[in-house]
């Protein structure tokens, strides 16, 4: 299993946008063979910034990869040089690769 993560600092008063821009489009994600599961994160208020982030889970980095060169990943990023003004700095990728997974067998 692979995580694919990118952090966001976003401007104080661009979250609403931030957040809409994320909540409306299509992400083309279950179109590539590997795809898991995403979650966008809402985290900490900062001075500058509030932090958000996404949260993928590939089947393996080869998945991930092929996600990054596919017309699929082309399509999910139309437009996103357009948001530049919401952020401070550019995305910020890490790639995690999975060592150990603990699930609770009594969890709803």
């Amino acid at each position: 299993m692979f995580i694919a993560m990118n952090r966001f600092k976003v401007l104080p008063g661009a979250e609403s946008d931030f957040e809409a821009v994320w909540l409306n489009r299509e992400s083309h994600l279950h179109k590539v063979p590997g795809f898991v599961e995403f979650h966008m994160l809402r985290g900490p208020q900062r001075d500058d910034h509030r932090l958000y982030s996404s949260h993928t889970i590939w089947k393996s980095e080869e998945h991930f990869l092929g996600w990054t060169r596919s017309e699929a990943f082309r399509d999910a990023h139309k437009g996103a040089g357009g948001n530049k003004p919401m952020y401070l700095g550019h995305p910020e990728f890490e790639g995690f690769e999975v060592i150990q997974t603990v699930t609770n067998p009594n969890a709803d």
